[in-house]
C-alpha cells in the first residue's frame, strides 16, 4: 500500500534536512522551495537541490516569492530561506510565524492539488514555555483554518522540531541519517561558509553542544 503524500517546505537548512528525513519515514515527500531572492549560484538553492537528490521526492516545486524579501530580518540575509531557523538566531515564534504564513498558504494549495495528508515545516522554537505555547497555538489555528473553512478535514500542518533546541535538532538529524552535509547555514554566498556570521556561529554551537562533528567541516578537511 502506497504511503500518503506530504508537502514539505525545504530551504536547504539543517532544520529542513531533519524535518524532511523525519517526514519520509512515513510519507512520500513533495518538496517545496521558496525562492525569496533568486540568483545564479545561490547556496541555499544549491543545498536544497542536493537534498532533493538525496530524498528523491515524488514531486518538487520551486516557488518564486520575491515579495518575501520584505520579511527578511536584514538586507544581508537573502540566503536565509524562510521555512525554518537553522539555527541562526534565537527563536521568536511571532516573527517565524509571520514569515511562514505565505508559505503555508502556498503549501496548502499544493496539498489540495496532490491530496496530501500533511504539510511539514521546520519551525523550531525550543522548550521555552511562552514561546512554545504561542507557537503551538499558531499551529492549532493554522490547522483549524485549513480543516474547516478550506474543507480539508484530514490536512494537518506538522512541525516535528517545534520543541527542540538547535543541538537537539542536530542529534535527531544524526539518528535519522539526515543529509547534514547537504545543508547551508551561512548568511554569505561564498564557496565556503564564512565561519563568522551569526548563522555559522549558531551552527558551530549546535554541533558542539550535540557532541557531533559537522559533516561539512569534515568534507572541507578531507
Amino acid at each position: 500500500m502506497a504511503k500518503d503524500l506530504a508537502i514539505i517546505l525545504n530551504n536547504g537548512s539543517v532544520n529542513s534536512a531533519v524535518a524532511t528525513a523525519l517526514a519520509v519515514q512515513k510519507y512520500r515527500p513533495i518538496l517545496l522551495h521558496a525562492e525569496v531572492a533568486p540568483q545564479p549560484g545561490s547556496r541555499a538553492r544549491a543545498a536544497y537541490d542536493l537534498q532533493a537528490q538525496h530524498f528523491k521526492p515524488y514531486r518538487e516545486h520551486a516557488l518564486p516569492m520575491p515579495f518575501m524579501a520584505l520579511l527578511q530580518p536584514s538586507a544581508n540575509s537573502a540566503a536565509t530561506m524562510l521555512t525554518a531557523v537553522d539555527p541562526r538566531a534565537a527563536a521568536h515564534a511571532s516573527s517565524q510565524v509571520l514569515r511562514l504564513l505565505p508559505l503555508i498558504a502556498a503549501a496548502a494549495r499544493y496539498a489540495v492539488h496532490y491530496n496530501a495528508t500533511t504539510i511539514h515545516v521546520g519551525l523550531c522554537v525550543g522548550s521555552q514555555g511562552e514561546e512554545l505555547a504561542r507557537a503551538t497555538e499558531y499551529l492549532q489555528i493554522w490547522n483549524e483554518m485549513l480543516q474547516m473553512p478550506c474543507g480539508q478535514p484530514d490536512l494537518e500542518v506538522v512541525a516535528p522540531l517545534l520543541e527542540l533546541e538547535p543541538w537537539q535538532v542536530v542529534d535527531v538529524g544524526y539518528q535519522v541519517n539526515a543529509p547534514l552535509d547537504r545543508t547551508w547555514s551561512c548568511a554569505e554566498e561564498a564557496n565556503e561558509p564564512c565561519g563568522s556570521c551569526r548563522g555559522c556561529r549558531a551552527r558551530d554551537a549546535a554541533f558542539q553542544q550535540a557532541g557531533k562533528p559537522d559533516p561539512m567541516r569534515a568534507m572541507r578537511r578531507g
